[in-house]
Order: C-alpha cells, then structure tokens, then sequence
C-alpha cells in the first residue's frame, strides 16, 4: 500500500512539474536598439542614421569584406571546428599559445560556454547592477543566484563587489570599459580587487571595447593578467565592424580552454565569420582610421554637449552616454530624433530610465544628431 501511495505521489508530482522553469518565464527577451529598417516601415522615413549600438560608421573592414566575397562559394562548408586559423592568428599576435586560446560566436556566446561549463548547482554569480543587459540575461537564464551591486557614480564599485564574494560566488563579471556607461576601472582598482577573489572564483573580463580603451595610461590591459582564474573576452563586432557575423574570442588559462572547447557549440563561429576574422587583423590602416574618427568624434560630442550644458559621462568607448532630468524628458528626446531619423538607445531596459546611449559616426552623422538636438531642446 506504501509503495502504491508513494508512485502515485511521484506521479503527481512529475505532472505537476512545470514545462518552463519559473526564472525563464520571469525573464525579458533581449530588445536591441531598433534597426533602421524597423524605423523605416514604421515612420516612412527614408534619410535614416543608426547611432544606437555601438557599430562601427566605417562599415566592416575592407580586406574582411573582399576575403568574404572571395571564399563565398565555400558556405556549403562546415567550418574547422577547432577555429585553427583564427586562433593561431590571435595567438601569434597577442603572444600566447594556442591552447590560451577560444573563439565563439560573439563574446555573450563564449558566456554562454563558459556558464555551461564552470557553473554547479549551487553556484552564485557577481557583477555590477544594470552593467551589460547581455550579461544580465545569461545569468537569469542560468538560474543560479546572482549578486548584483549598485554601480558608484556610473562606474564598477568593486569595493562593493568584494564584500559579496562569499564561498560560493563562482564567476564575477566586469565590462571594461562598460557598456552602457563607457566608464572602465583603473588597474591599481583590479590589483587591489583580485586580491580578495579566491582561486576558485571565475573573473570574466568583458573588453569589447578594448581597441578604443587600451591607449589609457591606467586601463588595465588583462593580456598582461595571465591568472588561472581569469578570462578575457574581445570582440570583432565594434572597432573591426564585423558585427553581423558575430564572431569573438577569449584568452585564459589552457585548461580552462581545453574545457571550454568540450562545451562549445560545434561549427560555431560559421566559415565566412573565421575567414573575415583572420582578414580583418590584418587590416591595420582601418583599425588606425576607426580609432581616429572615434577620436574625433567623442570630442566633438563632448564640446557641443558642454556648450549645451547636457550632462554626460565621460567615455573610454566609442558612444557616449548623456544624462537627462527625468524618463519623460530622456524618452521625449529619443522620439523627437527618430522622427528626424536619428535612432539613439534609451537605457531604461538596462535600469537607467533618464540615460540616453549615442554611438559615434561619421562627421556627418554627428553633425545632424548635434543640430537635431539643438531644435529639440
């Protein structure tokens, strides 16, 4: 009789199981900033500039486009699934072995590996309050416990995060320089931090953003943090322009690679993203020319921006990220300039409700935003 009550108690509660976990349905699907073709249809706007996500105005480089038109016959192919090309490539130039060494399909898909790959049960995760959404979302779709601490005047308060390090925080993860904010923490604030993270503790270095960065006296390059327990994600999406074939890669020790390459989705990044990845590290005069219109560009932003005494924080990045009265007076701006065809990124998705994100383009393009918003205010 026992063991009949017992199956059916069992059975009972297998159907009541539900088919969604609750932390899935309770998250938000990732929204991007708006694509100029949705704003298009939308509003019948023809003369339409996207300075919303972070892209580069150049457009991709040349030698990745020509390397992709002339292996275009190849997709037919499965890529190498070990991604040798790229990787010795990135290994040869950042002077590390090739094992040090993993590519993916964009930095969030390397995440994704590394959430799959290092996270137990009972795991917790660390990071900075309404930093990278991309982040944010990965960690609720795992389902651990995630600390989250309040940023400090718009940037990483790792006092803060070290005081919730706790026996089971397993990855932290910091964007440097961050995203949405375009702040980065000093090297002597990663020096004294790392100190109080033990070595089981996962530190995931977010430096998508590293190419507009790495000229700053005190950013800490973390090539030079060669750490068991740290990892650094880069990117091809923003300085190289490669952000529709979503293609990254990380550095760390080999045997957190070695782990990693047993987890990741095979055939991933696909054969045009490697072979534009490999073309584009040797197109130096477009890296050069993509630094330097940035340059020129965020000064630009900063200058006017002072003129109209519009609030902002300063950038390391390649957008900068301007700070309104209120969410009326943020949301108000950004649908006065996509009805003149200007698309920015409100930050309320990421918790900065009065935030406005804007992207550095061409002379041009940041000419009419400046002259836009000074009709507007």
């Amino acid at each position: 009789m026992i063991h009949i009550l017992c199956k059916f108690e069992k059975q009972i509660n297998i159907y009541l199981m539900p088919l969604v976990p609750a932390y899935i349905k309770q998250l938000s699907s990732y929204k991007p900033g708006k694509p100029i073709e949705e704003v298009r249809r939308e509003l019948g706007i023809k003369n339409i500039i996207k300075l919303a996500s972070n892209e580069n105005p150049l457009g991709p480089s040349p030698k990745a486009k020509k390397a992709i038109q002339s292996n275009i016959e190849m997709i037919h192919r499965y890529p190498d699934v070990s991604g040798y090309d790229l990787r010795k490539k990135l290994a040869k130039k950042f002077k590390v072995k090739l094992n040090n060494v993993v590519i993916g399909a964009g930095s969030e898909g390397i995440m994704s590996t590394i959430m799959r790959t290092f996270l137990l049960n009972d795991d917790e995760l660390l990071s900075s309050e309404n930093s990278f959404i991309g982040y944010k979302v990965l960690a609720q779709a795992s389902g651990r416990k995630t600390q989250w601490t309040p940023m400090k005047k718009n940037r990483y308060d790792l006092d803060a995060m070290a005081k919730k390090i706790n026996d089971y925080t397993k990855i932290i993860y910091i964007a440097n320089p961050d995203n949405p904010m375009g702040t980065y923490i000093t090297k002597d604030e990663f020096d004294e931090f790392y100190s109080y993270v033990p070595s089981r503790t996962l530190i995931i270095l977010d430096e998508a953003y590293y190419e507009y960065a790495n000229n700053i006296p005190d950013y800490p390059d973390s090539m030079y943090y060669r750490y068991n327990n740290v990892i650094t994600l880069r990117s091809f999406s923003k300085a190289y322009g490669l952000g529709g074939l979503r293609l990254g890669y990380g550095f760390a020790h080999q045997d957190l690679i070695s782990n990693l390459m047993k987890v990741k989705v095979p055939f991933e990044p696909s054969i045009l993203a490697q072979i534009a990845g490999c073309a584009a590290m040797e197109d130096i005069d477009f890296l050069k020319k993509t630094i330097q219109v940035n340059e020129v560009g965020l000064k630009f932003f900063e200058n006017e921006l002072d003129k109209m005494e519009i609030v902002y924080v300063p950038s390391a990045t390649n957008f900068i990220t301007t700070i309104w009265k209120s969410e009326k007076e943020a949301s108000r701006i950004v649908e006065k300039l996509m009805e003149a065809g200007i698309i920015v990124r409100h930050l309320k998705s990421f918790g900065w409700p009065n935030y406005i994100r804007i992207s550095v383009g061409k002379e041009n393009e940041n000419l009419r935003l400046i002259s836009t918003l000074k009709t507007i205010l």
